[in-house]
């Protein structure tokens, strides 16, 4: 008898056997796991009961907390999905992802109404609007409170839903490298398998205690929000990442384990409540979205003992498609040279598939660490396509495989290093900005002829956009009044940190920009990011 591949079946295994457990500790709440299961059936009832059928949408906004979890749950269980939105992003943006997803309830975080409430008249598809209350604070808009909502839900029975794996649990908006942000379509196998990968690789076992330093929106906290569950650990959730409470949450809740990108290793290793902090716990840290550098990794491990595990994958992935496994005969290596294997991005993991590192023509690179090619991969865990975007997968997926935009190297032990990007895609602090939707902004200010956005190295967020303007004849304006005409047009993340004025951009014979040599003026070597 085969039964479906689904994350939903771990909550089950968990009550069964972990019911007096601590499942999510919330600051001052605490639910077991009998508690926490109870909560997502009290959700799941009265989703159904506001009319959320079988294969509708739902768009939750919220930060690292309870809440959160408990959507990722009580909304697949009804066999609808889920639309995780990022909730740093403008409101332009949100108005096209939740119109775009078909979302017919959107459940917020009030912190995070505002937004909403600019747009709601927009969201003709929103039929109801449940808020999540954060300190009493009021919202405009016609909505209902979330713990009202799943109260009055007894006399509702649970919907019996026969999951099919391949049915869609999620849809995850990447922006990618176009201005139009992409839903990517995650089925239930493909984050079983995803976490399941997260169990193995990263050796999650029943006592650990998990800190969400990560967005859970983020591809679905990389897995964590299935695989701590599966195991029957402890989730500890967290609204934001504020370095002192994350050193605190260390000693206090004894902390094993967390991800999250290198913008946050270096921002804990460079708090100086990190020298006076006592971490017995070795935790262990996964880290992605962009290039940990070796010195880095070298420092989290010497400052505050974490045992760093290098991943790397994508939102159309699950995330994971590879991770820098660890082997006892590295550790007769000193610790710069441990850092700088722990720096790549590894091998394959054991549930996904195939993933290599091709030429141009389709044949694999030669593993001498020096070639460089595309990585592509194909398996489990690779998504379904972008929705209501056959044209964009089209482009993504070829021939069973997926191409994901990243030069790499692959070296002789078979480990896959990323040298450079295909795409101009910036990734900062781990969020994806996209240089071509920063340069339309540019390109509307009346003063600005030409510009070119690149990534230029920081220390905080690894990464940050860079504009470099060609203005018009007679145009004067500063850095200062570029940065906040664009901060006040899009997420501010997603803004220049610096500009540049310049008489000209380099280009080729055909008017072609070249991008990569405005990138070379910034980087020490071939830029790096993942």
């Amino acid at each position: 008898m085969i039964t479906p591949l689904t994350p939903l079946d771990w909550k089950r295994r968990a009550i069964k056997y972990y019911p007096n457990k601590i499942a999510v500790v919330d600051e001052e709440k605490e639910f077991t796991y009998q508690q926490f299961g109870e909560r997502i059936d009290q959700l799941s009832k009265a989703l159904r009961k506001a009319g959320i059928q079988e294969g509708d949408h739902v768009a939750v906004m919220l930060p690292n907390t309870h809440y959160m979890l408990e959507c990722f749950y009580g909304i697949a269980q009804i066999g609808a999905a889920m639309v995780p939105l990022n909730y740093r992003l403008a409101a332009h943006d949100l108005e096209y992802i939740i119109n775009h997803s078909d979302a017919k309830l959107l459940i917020v975080d009030a912190q995070f109404t505002n937004p909403i409430e600019e747009i709601s008249d927009k969201l003709t598809k929103i039929n109801k609007y449940v808020v999540v209350a954060v300190d009493d604070q009021e919202t405009s808009l016609q909505s209902e409170d979330y713990e009202a909502f799943i109260e009055n839900t007894s006399e509702v029975p649970l919907p019996e839903v026969e999951i099919d794996e391949n049915q869609l649990l999620t849809v995850n908006y990447t922006s990618g490298t176009t201005s139009k942000p992409k839903g990517v379509m995650l089925t239930h196998r493909a984050n079983y398998l995803n976490a399941a990968n997260f169990m193995y690789h990263l050796n999650v076992v029943h006592d650990d205690v998990y800190l969400h330093t990560l967005p859970m929106f983020h591809a679905n906290g990389w897995g964590g929000v299935w695989a701590i569950t599966a195991a029957g650990a402890t989730h500890v959730c967290l609204r934001k990442v504020d370095p002192p409470v994350i050193l605190d949450l260390f000693e206090k809740k004894n902390i094993t384990m967390l991800c999250g990108a290198p913008t946050v290793v270096n921002m804990l290793i460079n708090e100086p409540k990190a020298k006076e902090v006592k971490v017995t716990t070795n935790p262990r840290m996964a880290t992605a979205g962009a290039p940990p550098a070796a010195a880095l990794i070298q420092k989290a491990q010497d400052i505050l003992g974490l045992n760093m595990i290098h991943v790397y994958g994508l939102t159309e992935t699950s995330p994971f498609i590879l991770y820098c496994e660890w082997k006892k005969e590295l550790e007769d290596k000193s610790s710069e040279e441990q850092a700088t294997i722990k720096a790549r991005q590894g091998i394959e993991l054991a549930f996904n598939g195939e993933t290599k590192v091709i030429r141009n023509d389709g044949s694999e690179v030669e593993w001498n660490g020096e070639e460089l090619g595309e990585i592509i991969t194909r398996g489990n865990v690779v998504m379904n396509g972008y929705y209501k975007n056959p044209e964009k997968t089209a482009e993504a997926i070829k021939d069973g495989w997926f191409y994901t935009g990243d030069l790499a190297v692959t070296h002789p032990d078979g480990y896959i290093e990323i040298r450079d990007r295909a795409k101009d895609l910036i990734i900062s602090g781990g969020e994806n900005i996209s240089s071509t939707e920063v340069e339309g902004v540019l390109y509307k200010h009346p003063a600005v002829l030409e510009v070119a956005v690149i990534a230029i190295p920081d220390e905080k967020w690894g990464e940050v956009p860079k504009a470099i303007i060609v203005l018009q004849p007679g145009s004067q304006i500063t850095e200062e009044e570029i940065i906040g005409y664009c901060r006040n047009t899009m997420a501010h993340f997603k803004a220049p940190k610096a500009v540049e004025f310049v008489e000209s951009l380099p280009k080729t014979a055909t008017g072609k920009l070249q991008k990569y040599r405005l990138r070379e003026m910034h980087w020490d070597g071939p830029k790096r990011v993942n």
